[in-house]
């Protein structure tokens, strides 16, 4: 990167501020204690394992005692491990960042963590200060509707150009649907926004509110393809210009949160938008939907859930995604979100689920950027942090939906 060309991304690579990741000297000098963090690690792999190099040389198997993903990990320093004890996925993040620990592929080892989900307990979690700045730090961050706008800003503003470079032509950021094995991306997207879209059983002329409408490749189809008035909702001025230009009027898209939005409509839809609109405000969203649409009209979801086994402690502090890429986000335990719609008067029905099909597109989209990287197809300003950071985040996200504890699902509410 050119020195004069100004850097872009830094604040999603410098998130953390610093604060609550551990390690240093003292990790050093409790080396011995760190034998039993892997003795704990071992005895929660109920499948799969993990092969070790530890920073002294030695080799050590953990788990291995059922069929699993296999993840190869090189410890080159014992400061991981202390930072995964204080600050869970954040500092086992800055450790990766760093160079103190390497593995030729993390996904299998992020799944590791999410399918041992019950018996690793709390091992992945951030404990004691680390919890308490992590959190508090996240909490700064909250959903009211300024802080939801500068939310949105860290993370979508990094560019549309950013973007293009490896989402695929329909700019479609959210999980695809696919057909068969291999199914070019595109056409899943196209698949995904169709089943969707079917789900209201809409009429040509009828009006549809899109909340969180991204580049408008759901609001394209739904006007073109269905005959629908649509109005679609974002709080970013970069995804605004975009789907202006792409809907060429087709359909509105307005700057207003989903607090703000008055009309009634024959339907709406939102995709993956709930995820960055925080526990404390569920209820809200799901009042705002329901005053959105006619009497038994119909809302389509498709939204990411965590295992509600574990939202809590899930819940209880600040990971990796929270505090590096998606500020002030928050995945949906569907038990709870799904109270919030009863209370809402929005009935429940007809829920899939289909989150092997997110790990795939995680797989496709990080292909898609490692080559934009390789061809110098992304914008000028990225460094090599943060092209390292990105490329984690996208493995990240698919261990989790290998390892089966986050799943997307689409559903239909129906006002009572």
């Amino acid at each position: 990167m050119n020195a004069d060309t100004p850097r872009r991304g830094d604040h999603l690579v410098r998130a953390d501020r610093g604060f609550a990741t551990g390690g240093g000297r003292l990790s050093r000098w409790l080396a011995p204690a760190f034998h039993r963090v892997l003795d704990r690690v071992d005895r929660g792999l109920a499948e799969g394992a993990i092969e070790a190099t530890l920073p002294d040389g030695r080799q050590r198997v953990l788990g291995g005692r059922a069929p699993g993903p296999v993840a190869i990990v090189t410890l080159h320093d014992w400061r991981p491990l202390m930072r995964l004890i204080l600050s869970g996925s954040v500092g086992w993040y800055r450790s990766w960042a760093d160079g103190e620990w390497s593995s030729p592929d993390p996904v299998p080892l992020f799944d590791l963590f999410m399918r041992n989900r019950a018996a690793l307990g709390a091992t992945a979690r951030a404990h004691g200060w680390g919890r308490i700045v992590n959190r508090a730090l996240h909490a700064w961050r909250r959903n009211d509707t300024q802080g939801s706008r500068r939310n949105i800003a860290f993370h979508y503003d990094l560019g549309n150009d950013f973007y293009a470079a490896w989402l695929d032509p329909g700019m479609t950021y959210s999980s695809a649907l696919f057909g068969v094995p291999g199914e070019p991306l595109e056409q899943a997207q196209r698949r995904k926004i169709g089943a969707l879209l079917d789900r209201l059983a809409t009429r040509p002329g009828d009006r549809m509110l899109e909340i969180g409408c991204g580049w408008g490749s759901l609001a394209a189809v739904a006007a073109r393809d269905y005959g629908l008035v649509v109005t679609g909702l974002t709080l970013s001025a970069e995804q605004k210009a975009l789907a202006d230009a792409r809907l060429a009027g087709d359909a509105e898209i307005v700057l207003r949160d989903y607090r703000e939005e008055t009309g009634v409509y024959d339907a709406v839809a939102s995709v993956e938008m709930v995820e960055a609109v925080g526990q404390e405000y569920w209820p809200a969203y799901m009042r705002a939907i329901a005053r959105a649409l006619k009497p038994g009209g119909r809302a389509a979801i498709q939204y990411i859930a965590i295992d509600d086994a574990i939202f809590d402690r899930y819940a209880a502090s600040a990971d990796f995604i929270q505090t590096y890429v998606f500020p002030g986000g928050m995945l949906i335990s569907e038990s709870r979100f799904r109270a919030a719609a009863a209370a809402a008067g929005l009935e429940w029905r007809d829920r899939t689920g289909f989150g092997l099909h997110y790990a795939e597109t995680l797989k496709i989209w990080r292909g898609r950027f490692d080559a934009a990287v390789a061809e110098g197809r992304l914008p000028a300003g990225f460094d090599d942090r943060f092209v390292r950071l990105w490329r984690y985040y996208l493995m990240y996200c698919e261990g989790g939906f290998r390892g089966g504890g986050i799943d997307v699902a689409q559903v239909t509410l129906v006002r009572r």
